[in-house]
Order: structure tokens, then sequence, then C-alpha cells
């Protein structure tokens, strides 16, 4: 394994479990769900590391006492599904939950969108429809109540839609 992907993957894992050391008093006592995906399979543009990232924090995680749904290659209906789960999980459990995606991803007009691996995305238009807008994640968190939500979201900045992408911002846009 290259140097650099290993030091990528500790360093993902360290930032992880250090940001939820800082809470720790919460997670003492709360319950802990996680939902965790790793997209690589790509048509256009796969990607090497995503689904190794995922299965490493998805293991830190369980070591953490974290109730983990880890999700690999989603096509679109699958990250529906996967999405909806979490969010019925969060609204049963309560607690503390954290979002993680590898993959791609994209901004278009300010929203972030996660990419699922069967997405066939011609055109900006295509991204609302072939994509999911990463506010829905964090709506559905805010909704469940919990006290703490937790959202990483490692995603490519290399757009593997160039034909289309017109925007000059790399990466994604800033969330609250």
């Amino acid at each position: 394994m290259d140097g650099l992907v290993m030091f990528r993957r500790i360093l993902c894992i360290a930032l992880a479990v250090f940001s939820l050391a800082q809470w720790s008093s919460v997670l003492a006592v709360e319950r802990r769900v996680a939902l965790v995906i790793g997209n690589a399979k790509y048509k256009e543009a796969p990607l090497i590391n995503p689904v190794n990232d995922a299965r490493d924090l998805a293991e830190a995680l369980r070591a953490m006492d974290f109730e983990v749904v880890q999700r690999e290659n989603l096509d679109k209906r699958g990250f529906d599904v996967a999405v909806s789960d979490f969010a019925r999980r969060l609204k049963e459990r309560g607690g503390v939950g954290l979002f993680y995606y590898a993959g791609h991803g994209a901004q278009v007009k300010g929203e972030n969108y996660l990419i699922p691996v069967s997405a066939a995305i011609n055109s900006e238009a295509d991204v609302e429809y072939e994509a999911v807008n990463a506010g829905r994640i964090l709506r559905n968190m805010e909704q469940a109540g919990n006290g703490l939500n937790i959202v990483v979201l490692d995603a490519c900045r290399n757009n593997p839609y160039r034909s289309w992408y017109r925007s000059e911002t790399k990466g994604l846009a800033r969330m609250d």
C-alpha cells in the first residue's frame, strides 16, 4: 500500500476518533448510530480509497460502541434507502448520530450533492435527480432531535463531470 494512501486513511480515522473524544461526556451515556458509506466503483472516474476508508472508520466506530450501518458502492435507490433507514434509526434511538461519506461529490448552485455509483449525469440539471442532496441528511439528523450529530464528507475534489461543470469552486459548499 502506498505510504500516502496509508497516511490518509490513518489521518481520517484519527480525526474522527479525536472529534468523538471531544464529546466523550455526551458519548458516555448516549446511544450511538452511524451510517458509513464508501462509494468507489463509478463507471466514470472510479476511485481507489473510499471503500477502504469507510471500512476502517466503521471498524473504529464499532469499537466505540456505535451501531454502524455500513454500505458500499450504492446506486441512487440504495443510497435513498440507507439515508431513510438512518433517519428512522436516529429518531427511534436518539443519542448521537454520525454520517460518513467517502466518494464523489459535487457542488451545484451552492448545494452539495453526494454521487451514487450509478449516476448518469450529463448536465448540471441532472445532478438534482441523479445524486443525493447532502442537506437531506442534515435535515434528517436535525429532525431526529439528537443531542449530537456529526457529519463527515470525504468527497473527492476531482470532478468526473468536467464537460458540463462550469464552477471555479473546488470542493463542497459550507454547510451549517
